[in-house]
């Protein structure tokens, strides 16, 4: 496969690029980023909700100027929907038209009906259409939200990168898309998906990395508030909660205190905005209070130690 001048020639390129986004990457996943896009082949991330799966996609669709082409998975996901369907209404008037002018042959009618100027490209059709040089960035978001029939159709796609419709034949991509899959690990994803693909696992960021974001992010944030705000984010990833907060609530939570003008956390601030941080009642429930004064005197402790 010929290389793209356009794609990061090393891994430290790759940090630059996604950093160039926004995006402070562990040097592990800027290497699976830069194999899978040197290789052409699929990149699949898995981890929690929240980590920073999908924005991968949005920046590098960003940074390296290619057009992003979203399909958001959920239950009952179809081909109809994910990448083609015919217009029945426009097939129904030619049909109509073609009755009015005395057509002559309905087998010539069926072969118009069925072709290209009648065909509705979904996503992954889309996808397959891009020019060389300018190959679009596919995001498959939560794959774990369809079920097996529908990974059973990806197949063809993540390992041609082409699709088949029966009526038309097989449509070959013109230049090998970008594509990113992401799951939250509802379930697991087939083999045969896996095998297609290069794997990374994103993880929550380390404080250092999460302070980076933030100030990247919230660049109007104190820095006092900035730092509290990560150790406390981390310390609730450590306790054995319903859902841990993800770095999109830690951002979420700053912007929120920045509103109410704190440049410091209190007991009581953390009270009363734990829903910017947390999403289920009773891990609110088991945060607020006393919990919650123990972790700021706990980390505000460790802070005067250092």
């Amino acid at each position: 496969m010929p290389l793209n001048p356009e794609l990061p020639a090393s891994i430290d390129d790759t940090l630059a690029l996604l950093a160039a986004g926004g995006y402070i990457a562990e040097r592990k996943l800027a290497t699976t980023v830069f194999l899978a896009l040197r290789m052409g082949r699929p990149l699949f991330l898995e981890g929690e909700a929240g980590v920073g799966k999908t924005e991968i996609a949005k920046v590098l669709a960003s940074t390296l100027g290619r057009e992003l082409i979203r399909l958001q998975c959920y239950e009952g996901l179809d081909v109809a929907s994910a990448v083609y369907e015919w217009n029945y209404p426009r097939q129904m008037i030619e049909i109509r038209l073609a009755e009015a002018a005395g057509a002559a042959s309905r087998e010539a009618l069926a072969q118009d009906l069925f072709s290209e100027r009648f065909l509705i490209r979904r996503p992954l059709l889309q996808a397959l259409q891009g020019e060389p040089g300018a190959a679009p960035v596919l995001l498959i978001d939560e794959l774990d939200r369809t079920d097996e029939p529908f990974e059973a159709y990806l197949l063809e796609i993540l390992s041609d990168f082409q699709a088949t419709i029966p009526e038309i034949g097989t449509i070959k991509a013109r230049a090998t898309p970008i594509v990113v899959m992401t799951s939250n690990r509802t379930r697991e994803i087939h083999d045969a998906v896996k095998r297609r693909c290069l794997y990374h696992w994103v993880d929550y960021p380390s404080a250092r990395s999460e302070l980076e974001i933030l100030a990247r992010k919230v660049p109007g944030a104190a820095e006092r508030l900035s730092r509290e705000v990560v150790a406390f984010v981390q310390k609730l990833r450590g306790m054995d909660l319903f859902k841990a907060p993800g770095v999109a609530e830690t951002l979420d939570w700053s912007r929120a205190l920045m509103e109410l003008d704190r440049i410091a956390l209190d007991p009581e601030t953390i009270d009363s905005t734990l829903g910017a941080l947390l999403k289920y009642q009773d891990d609110i429930a088991r945060v607020q209070g006393s919990e919650a004064q123990r972790l700021l005197s706990e980390l505000r402790g460790e802070t005067s130690a250092a």
